[in-house]
């Protein structure tokens, strides 16, 4: 554990920042899965650029899990190292996809970079002026979610927007 950088986070408990930064690990890994199950299992129309886009989104999720992981470590703790907590501690918990079509497996990843931004919005309000390590990565992945979302929210309404005018040429 770094004595002197530790030394310089003010009016939060390190515990408390590794628990928080714990609960999003979980939600990073799960997201992650999520991702790579999606990508796997979507179908319908424009499902190509669907599972790019998925595709991405887990390499990301995946760097921020590392992210959390190594500043979790810097404070001196322990990443949580079972899966089984990872649905415990998580922010944002895990749904499997129920529904395989493009729309509803946008809609579902959507959701989840929702609960991300108000996960990563939360840790930056406890960590302003607290702790700028932890600031400085959370703001870092807070931009990757509000991105994703954006990203997602783009392709959906394509998706939609496709299947409507293509109904209207059908009719």
């Amino acid at each position: 554990m770094a004595r002197v950088g530790n030394s310089i986070i003010k009016g939060i408990e390190v515990k408390e920042v590794i628990k928080i930064l714990n609960r999003a690990y979980a939600d990073e890994w799960l997201a992650y899965y999520q991702y790579f199950v999606e990508a796997k299992v979507v179908k319908g129309i424009m499902k190509d650029a669907a599972i790019a886009e998925l595709n991405q989104h887990a390499t990301d999720e995946l760097r921020h899990a590392n992210m959390v992981a190594d500043r979790i470590l810097q404070l001196g703790g322990t990443p949580l190292l079972h899966p089984k907590e990872w649905f415990k501690k998580s922010n944002c918990s895990y749904e499997a996809p129920k529904d395989f079509d493009v729309v509803e497996i946008l809609n579902d990843a959507i959701k989840g970079e929702q609960c991300a931004i108000k996960t990563y919005s939360d840790i930056l309000e406890l960590t302003h002026n607290k702790d700028i390590v932890t600031y400085d990565i959370v703001s870092q992945i807070l931009a990757d979610e509000v991105e994703h979302e954006e990203d997602l929210q783009a392709l959906h309404d394509d998706v939609t927007e496709f299947i409507t005018d293509l109904k209207k040429s059908l009719k």
